[in-house]
């Protein structure tokens, strides 16, 4: 593609706008190929199950207020606690960093858009079907899976109809993220500006491109263990039916080998976001670029070979328990590679704190406290202590709220003004922040004393010593849960419907293609590719 001057009167630019060609009304979401309403799709089908995931949260939590039962039977609190960790992690976290990679990479690499506009389409347009066949399964005899978002043999090859619209779903969003990938990929690789080289790339865009290649490599490893689930329950195989000579430890393996590089996938997308903000509002370039990349491809290569950290309990011979202990230690470094980067990118800079700043900074705190965490948990004889127990379910929500979903949070105030062309609330936004973090240590910090004290997870009872902790457990929920319901009502939608018009580059100290373009983007932007220097 030439990037020389174009003669005026074979300009094709101005056509697009003479006739505004894009469908109006539902068609333009139905048939939509442009990337800009893909994403949007994805980032209200993401916030519908966010909020539908923190329902059941606030359920679980509901129950858990008090000793004895209170409101639900255990079998339906183990639904609860199933559903909850699958809607959250396929259905709120995946679809809303797809949505922002939908945005935001052909904005940063120059693109006109992405490289499979219809599969583009297709791949959204899974995920509403999927959702829709996992939440009626609440509704079928037996009710929804129980076994945990892990789906654990024996029991989910024990379960009602339920346990089976469960894997099919699971089939379909899994072909999702595959379609979404390779179109990420192929973008990425083929669709650049000239003169921007792999090295010049923004980091979201690298964080995406290693992560999409995970995707690819493990969503057929988990479509395996559900399809081997399901000819257990029904065609007669005994993969994992000890009784017919399986192995229900083999599905952990094989569930772990997909389920530890999808943690990475879960935060990968939320490193390139908080190295995009981090540098731009501390009006410095990011420290060490290159070696942030080589962390990230470091991560992800690392992460094919620490599965078996979440079985040291299944009698795992020693040898095996070190080799893992060890390999998990390791990704702590490239990791504090990244955090020791971050923070050296705001040493002397000239910082404000801006909302999309205040949640990158709690991010990089609360992320790090995870990862600690995640670090004591690799050490064998303390897991095989704290094996699930609350320990473990506060450390992985300190990872994946904290982490993920704090930085969907900056990104959406980083680039917002960019989709929506007006400003947010500022005043608004730090509220936001501010609730979101207190309620968020109310809710999480006090369940790593209820672990140690040896509380195990996914019981719907429990012995009266652990009620003032849970207590607070649940109050600290039910503040979060109505901080994100603030955040709906009083940043999303007032910042979608108007307010103070947003400049093309609304941040002085950003940087990148994205704020060359006027906010809200254009519908077609790049049509001719800008040229990096």
């Amino acid at each position: 593609m030439s990037t020389t001057a174009i003669d005026p009167a074979h300009d094709h630019s101005h056509d697009h706008d003479a006739h505004d060609h894009h469908p109006h009304g539902w068609r333009r979401w139905l048939y939509a190929t442009n990337h800009k309403d893909i994403g949007t799709l994805y980032l209200w089908f993401s916030l519908v199950m966010f909020m539908s995931g923190g329902v059941l949260a606030l359920m679980i939590r509901a129950e858990l207020f008090h000793p004895g039962l209170q409101l639900f039977q255990p079998e339906f609190f183990n639904q609860l606690t199933t559903m909850h960790g699958i809607i959250m992690v396929f259905g709120a976290i995946m679809p809303a960093f797809v949505g922002f990679a939908n945005w935001m990479i052909p904005l940063q690499i120059g693109a006109a858009d992405m490289a499979f506009a219809r599969m583009n389409n297709f791949s959204f347009w899974l995920l509403p079907p999927a959702a829709i066949l996992l939440a009626a399964s609440f509704l079928v005899p037996g009710g929804a899976p129980a076994g945990g978002w892990t789906l654990y043999a024996p029991l989910s090859t024990q379960m009602g109809p339920g346990m089976d619209m469960a894997i099919f779903a699971l089939h379909i969003m899994g072909a999702s993220s595959i379609m979404g990938s390779i179109n990420i990929i192929t973008t990425v690789l083929n669709m650049r500006a000239p003169g921007m080289t792999l090295m010049k790339m923004p980091m979201f865009c690298w964080t995406w491109l290693i992560t999409a290649y995970l995707l690819i490599a493990v969503m057929p490893v988990l479509a395996g263990a559900i399809t081997m689930t399901l000819t257990d329950r029904h065609f007669g195989t005994s993969f994992f039916n000890a009784a017919g000579g399986g192995d229900p430890v083999m599905f952990q393996h094989i569930f772990w080998f997909f389920g530890h590089p999808e943690v990475y996938i879960m935060i990968l997308p939320a490193f390139g976001i908080v190295s995009q903000i981090i540098p731009a509002f501390a009006r410095k370039p990011l420290f060490g670029y290159a070696s942030m990349v080589y962390a990230t491809s470091s991560i992800a290569i690392l992460s094919f070979i620490v599965w078996a950290h979440h079985m040291f309990t299944t009698g795992m011979p020693v040898t095996g328990q070190l080799f893992f202990m060890y390999a998990t230690m390791l990704i702590a470094v490239p990791t504090g590679v990244k955090v020791f980067n971050w923070i050296a990118t705001m040493w002397k800079g000239s910082m404000t704190f801006e909302t999309p700043m205040l949640f990158a900074i709690g991010f990089i705190f609360v992320f790090t406290m995870g990862g600690f965490t995640g670090l004591i948990l690799a050490v064998t004889p303390i897991d095989i202590q704290m094996q699930d127990t609350y320990y473990v379910v506060a450390h992985f929500h300190y990872v994946l709220v904290a982490g993920s979903l704090f930085a969907l949070f900056a990104g959406f105030y980083y680039w917002g003004p960019k989709w929506t062309g007006f400003m947010y609330n500022e005043t608004r936004g730090k509220i936001h922040f501010w609730n979101s973090l207190i309620w968020f240590n109310v809710t999480f910090f006090p369940m790593h004393f209820l672990g140690l004290a040896g509380m195990p997870r996914r019981y719907a009872d429990y012995p009266a010593q652990f009620t003032d902790f849970n207590m607070l457990v649940s109050i600290g929920a039910l503040g979060f849960g109505l901080s994100q319901v603030y955040f709906l009502f009083a940043v999303v939608l007032p910042s979608i419907r108007g307010g103070q018009k947003a400049p093309a580059k609304p941040w002085d100290g950003a940087e990148g293609l994205e704020w060359t373009v006027p906010s809200p983007a254009p519908f077609h932007t790049f049509e001719v590719p800008p040229t990096v220097k």
